[in-house]
């Protein structure tokens, strides 16, 4: 998957915003919701780009990105438990 995009690298003219903590804050031009990022010194990111109008999420990007690689850590870690089991030959 690739990157999402942030801030001035979004392409929409109006997104539907998400706020911080998960709220709705509806449908805003893009100027507003980067203005809004600034203000609570967070990253606009869209994370459903072929909705129509796309969403995008208030959240602190390094953040984000930071836990998704733990989370894919921690999935690896348990995806490969191999039980290796043991014969006793006489």
């Amino acid at each position: 998957m690739s990157e999402p995009r942030i801030n001035e690298r979004i392409h929409a003219n109006e997104v539907r915003l998400v706020g911080p903590a998960g709220e709705q804050v509806g449908i805003v031009r893009l100027e507003d919701a980067l203005r809004l990022a600034r203000e609570a010194d967070l990253d606009l990111v869209e994370v459903a780009p072929m909705a129509r109008p796309p969403v995008a999420k208030l959240m602190d990007y390094g953040k984000f990105k930071y836990e998704a690689a733990q989370k894919a850590r921690e999935s690896r870690r348990n995806q490969t438990n191999t039980v290796i089991k043991e014969m006793k030959l006489r």
